[in-house]
């Protein structure tokens, strides 16, 4: 009798990953890093992080044809609950180093108010 195990490992690198709103601040003048925020259209015109891009529905097909899949893309929501969502779904469709930003851009807002674009 022969038994059969098959092991399916995922490798670390296919998991987004947590960033805390401080990492992401000393990120903000790198230039190879992508802020892409998930908020409603009225809620980013209202504040966001300078450079941040809005993402939607609307725009996803057109903003993963014009990333590279290993460039560090931090996604941004309204307390850090919608955006684990939203990087998971970019690590699925190949991207290597996606992180959602841990409390979102109220912690943001509430931290850096002089880092917020109106």
């Amino acid at each position: 009798m022969a038994a059969f195990f098959i092991l399916f490992i995922k490798e670390s690198s296919m998991a987004f990953k947590h960033i805390s709103i401080a990492q992401t601040h000393e990120l903000l003048d790198k230039e190879d890093v992508v802020i892409a925020d998930i908020r409603d259209p009225n809620s980013y015109q209202t504040g966001h992080i300078p450079g941040s891009e809005a993402l939607s529905n609307a725009n996803i097909a057109q903003f993963m044809m014009e990333k590279e899949f290993d460039q560090p893309i931090i996604i941004v929501c309204y307390h850090g609950m919608s955006s684990q969502g939203a990087a998971s779904y970019l690590v699925e469709q190949g991207f290597e180093d996606v992180y959602s930003m841990d409390g979102g851009f109220t912690a943001w807002e509430a931290a850096y108010s002089e880092k917020v674009e109106r």
